[in-house]
């Protein structure tokens, strides 16, 4: 049982609730409540939140653990201490590891891991195919049964559609959402950018928007056919934000989300070779750019996910060409977002809590992302202002292919609480 919580005098966003206001929040056995006692004032834990935000903890829909398998590029202690320390409560894991999350004994080991390891809520997902090869359906109903909250191919997808076809049929059978990171593979054979003018001028072979419009048209098509729940992951396509639009206009039960690198950067960076801005799918161009943000803002794409995807320093320290794709961004997101989005003038902080916390809880079915009386007191507390160096030395991850890598950003969590109990708390 967690101590009372009493976080002072921060300026509470909660977008689920329409709160925005300069007050105190109370939490109590792992609650939120209305006040405490005076006796429980006595003995609560005290947070003085003055210039601060205080909101609903982030919710993260798509992040790569490297456990088991590959547990040097990231635990699930790691990856949850990473998570806290950028203001995540929760986190959504995919099933690329190895051996892969296909059946009832892997998901228990992660699970097991996960309760004896996290600091934050770790959910999990599973294959939507055997081995994540696309060929036949893993057992959905017995993975559903252990405890996964979505199924999902992540960072793949089945190129057969009439296995894409069966899946969805049966995830909507177990009421599952199906998460998709689509994309044509005959399009992206050999690629390691966006296919461009920039492309051509450094010489890369490029992925076209091409190899994702197809994989979103698929998706909505499926959608509309069999009645399931889809979620798209990565969308960075000016186009098939266009594609979601439409979907949504007919009813059509797709969500999507965006991260913070496709936001804030483009295949201009590039130039430089470096294999950190090497991820899938691609940085695209400036009107890509825009087009998410749009499509943010106008609820088309519905939340912000970090696709944090650790690789350790010898595997990106490689030719471009050789090195595999993937940015970490749990402990970054939340400043990006903040330059790119709110101090860009596109974007208001409650837009920004929206997008982090409410639409992810939204999307799952969650009874989180917001703090209403009685809901389970995870709780994110973040200084706007307060500046910072991305240095590797300083960060919970086991990985550092970040691409702000020494960079100052301006934005950081100060306190994370978890159904009340703090699991980040950086006092200045």
């Amino acid at each position: 049982m967690s101590e009372p919580l009493w976080i002072q005098g921060g300026r509470i966003i909660d977008p689920a609730n329409s709160r925005d206001e300069e007050a105190d929040l109370f939490a109590l056995d792992g609650k939120i409540v209305e006040t405490l006692s005076e006796g429980e004032r006595s003995t609560a834990r005290k947070i003085d939140a003055s210039g601060q935000i205080v909101c609903p903890g982030f919710i993260d829909l798509h992040s790569h653990f490297r456990e088991p398998g590959q547990s040097q590029k990231e635990t699930i202690r790691s990856g949850s201490l990473a998570a806290a320390a950028g203001g995540y409560t929760t986190v959504v894991i995919m099933p690329d590891v190895s051996p892969p999350a296909d059946n009832a004994g892997v998901i228990q080991y992660i699970l097991d891991a996960v309760a004896k390891h996290a600091c934050v809520n770790i959910l999990v997902t599973g294959c939507m195919t055997q081995g994540r090869a696309g060929d036949n359906l893993a057992p959905i109903g017995s993975l559903k049964k252990t405890g996964v909250v979505a199924i999902t191919d992540s960072p793949d997808s089945p190129q057969n559609n009439e296995i894409m076809r069966r899946t969805l049929e049966y995830a909507g059978m177990f009421d599952l959402l199906i998460m998709e990171q689509g994309r044509d593979r005959s399009l992206t054979e050999g690629a390691t950018m966006h296919e461009g003018a920039t492309s051509l001028r450094l010489g890369l072979h490029g992925s076209p928007r091409a190899a994702e419009d197809l994989s979103v048209s698929r998706a909505t098509v499926l959608a509309a056919l069999t009645g399931a729940r889809v979620h798209l992951q990565c969308i960075s396509s000016g186009s098939a934000v266009d594609m979601i639009r439409r979907a949504k206009s007919r009813g059509l039960k797709v969500t999507a989300e965006v991260t913070p690198h496709h936001l804030s950067l483009t295949d201009e960076t590039m130039a430089s070779y470096d294999p950190r801005y090497k991820t899938n799918p691609p940085l695209r161009e400036e009107w890509d750019r825009q087009a998410l943000i749009e499509g943010l803002l106008d609820g088309t794409i519905d939340c912000i996910a970090s696709d944090h995807e650790p690789h350790v320093d010898y595997e990106k320290d490689v030719e471009f060409d050789l090195a595999p794709f993937g940015v970490i961004g749990l402990e970054t997101a939340l400043p990006i977002c903040m330059a790119t989005l709110v101090r860009g003038d596109a974007a208001e902080l409650t837009d920004l809590v929206r997008f982090l916390s409410t639409n992810p809880a939204r999307i799952l079915e969650l009874d989180k992302g917001h703090l209403s009386p009685g809901a389970e007191a995870d709780v994110t507390v973040f200084d706007p202002d307060e500046k910072w160096v991305v240095d590797p030395d300083t960060m919970e991850s086991l990985s550092a292919n970040s691409p702000w890598l020494g960079e100052e950003l301006r934005g950081k969590a100060t306190h994370v609480a978890v159904k009340g109990n703090l699991v980040l708390q950086r006092d200045s």
